[in-house]
């Protein structure tokens, strides 16, 4: 099943999707909803970010060009970040490149979306707390990488992370293709068998960390192909079965520098 969010007429609502076809629905979309009998055509809505996250968190360095660069033994601790909720944008919205540098990074990912509470899962029980999947872009400005190492300005800025078009809960994360073209040309185009730290592993890697609650949205890395774009491109992220998630790069205003 697909779930949304949009508006309509300067309203905000969920729904699920099929085609054009919008159903509203009211409730919890992890726990208990139902539809309200009201539709809308696609063409006449606003896509949202399908879900406001509790929080975001991001695995770096991820993916290999293929399989048999893959490491024999996974690091002991993977590279993990957060990034704030703040910086989440919905589909066909401005992706804006900070003040003072011409171009950003764009990162086409698979974001898994946790459904219940998982605290201390085997790998083999991952599956069973994930609510669905969707499309997501970690938007990256490397210039602000602190010579430490540390990431997070870097990650942080506002709509630093498009997420959507849609949460897909029917997906099978092992057969999935992360794609992305940058005005029209391909630029990413690998499968998941290519990540050094798999889904799982580092779902049941960070639920021995902490505590992952419902509505946490996981990163799981970028293919290789992420360059640095600048204003004015145009970046599509797409998984087969989820969708395209577009966003176009622009400058940043100068009413917003001085905000």
């Amino acid at each position: 099943m697909k779930f949304i969010r949009f508006t309509a007429n300067s309203t905000t609502y969920k729904g699920t999707i099929e085609g054009r076809e919008i159903k509203e629905i009211i409730g919890d979309i992890f726990g208990v909803w139902e539809y309200t009998g009201k539709t809308f055509d696609k063409n006449d809505v606003k896509l949202l970010a399908p879900l406001e996250p509790n929080q975001i968190i991001g695995i770096g360095a991820n993916f290999v060009s293929k399989v048999e660069e893959l490491p024999k033994e996974l690091p002991e601790i993977p590279v993990f970040f957060f990034k704030p909720t703040s910086s989440v944008i919905g589909p066909e919205e401005d992706i804006i490149i900070p003040g003072g540098i011409k171009e950003i990074k764009f990162e086409s990912e698979l974001a898994v979306i946790i459904g219940k509470e998982a605290k201390n899962i085997s790998e083999n029980d991952v599956l069973d707390y994930v609510f669905g999947y969707t499309v997501g872009n970690d938007v990256t400005a490397p210039q602000f990488f602190h010579e430490a190492g540390h990431w997070t300005i870097g990650k942080s800025f506002d709509t630093f992370t498009p997420l959507g078009p849609v949460i897909e809960t029917e997906l099978d994360p092992s057969e999935v293709i992360v794609e992305a073209r940058l005005d029209g040309v391909e630029k990413q185009n690998s499968s998941t068998e290519l990540m050094i730290v798999p889904i799982r592993k580092m779902i049941s890697y960070l639920s021995k960390v902490m505590t992952l609650k419902q509505g946490d949205v996981i990163l799981t890395g970028s293919p290789v192909g992420a360059e640095f774009v600048g204003a004015g491109s145009i970046i599509e992220c797409e998984i087969k079965g989820i969708g395209t998630l577009k966003n176009t790069f622009a400058a940043v205003r100068e009413s917003q520098l001085n905000r």
